[in-house]
């Protein structure tokens, strides 16, 4: 499907320093896809493959951060794919982005080990929800492959002691975690929770491969200030607010 650029948005990501270009309809973009890169510890001269990269959100986040990795993205949707490549060209870094189902790893990319694996897989299980309409956002929001496969695909690609990190609602954690126990160690939980004293609504999960330390669980990720939020501004509490609007890193 071609895309005008009637049909898309130019939104700001990272306080400005990024700006992505999404369509008005279907799958965007929140801050899911930012807290993902921003979760991620790399160095200039690794390579990085981001599994469902979509526009490009998470692998240019991670890109604007630092300086000197090699980018790799793989999405099944040629028009995201698309999307992907110009976002990446016209932001000014360099990524590689391949159009392909994680399922069905393209020859190009199953000959590649990456020192980083990001996944920000379909969070909905198709089985058991309601399909949406539009089928670009049906293939976001629950798509063909289960985590299980997302995770075995992800970790297939891992160079010895890579690192692999997804992002996931909270309610999926034990099928998640599951998937990632059985290939990686190391394991590594951070809860992300909407406020002090309320639930985790997401989790990010990192294991290594050939990891052999204990599991971790990490003090939460505090979204949102304490009270109701008020006025056009923001709530962000401090953490959140230097991931989302200044690109640092979680701590």
């Amino acid at each position: 499907m071609s895309t005008s650029d009637d049909d898309l948005t130019r939104d700001a990501f990272l306080g400005g320093r990024l700006h992505l270009r999404q369509p008005c309809e279907g799958y965007r973009a929140g801050i899911d896809p930012v807290l993902l890169a921003a979760a991620v510890e790399a160095r200039a001269g690794q390579s990085v493959l981001d599994l469902g990269t979509g526009a490009g959100t998470a692998l240019l986040c991670l890109g604007a951060r630092i300086a000197g990795l090699e980018l790799t993205g793989l999405e099944v949707q040629p028009r995201y794919a698309d999307l992907a490549r110009r976002n990446a060209a016209e932001n000014g870094i360099p990524a590689r982005i391949v159009t392909g189902d994680a399922g069905r790893m393209p020859a190009e990319l199953k000959a590649r080990a990456f020192d980083r694996v990001i996944a920000n897989p379909p969070y909905f299980d198709r089985s058991r929800g309601t399909r949406a309409r539009d089928p670009e956002r049906e293939m976001a929001l629950g798509g063909a492959l289960d985590l299980d496969g997302w995770v075995e695909a992800g970790a297939r690609r891992l160079a010895p002691k890579g690192r692999m990190t997804v992002i996931q609602r909270a309610d999926r954690l034990p099928e998640l975690m599951g998937a990632m126990a059985a290939r990686l160690g190391s394991l590594r939980l951070r809860p992300v929770a909407p406020r002090a004293g309320r639930d985790a609504i997401l989790v990010l999960l990192e294991g290594v491969k050939g990891g052999r330390g204990p599991a971790r669980l990490e003090a939460p990720l505090i979204l949102h200030g304490p009270g109701a939020h008020a006025g056009d501004g923001d709530d962000y509490a401090e953490e959140a607010r230097a991931i989302l609007r200044r690109g640092e890193p979680l701590a």
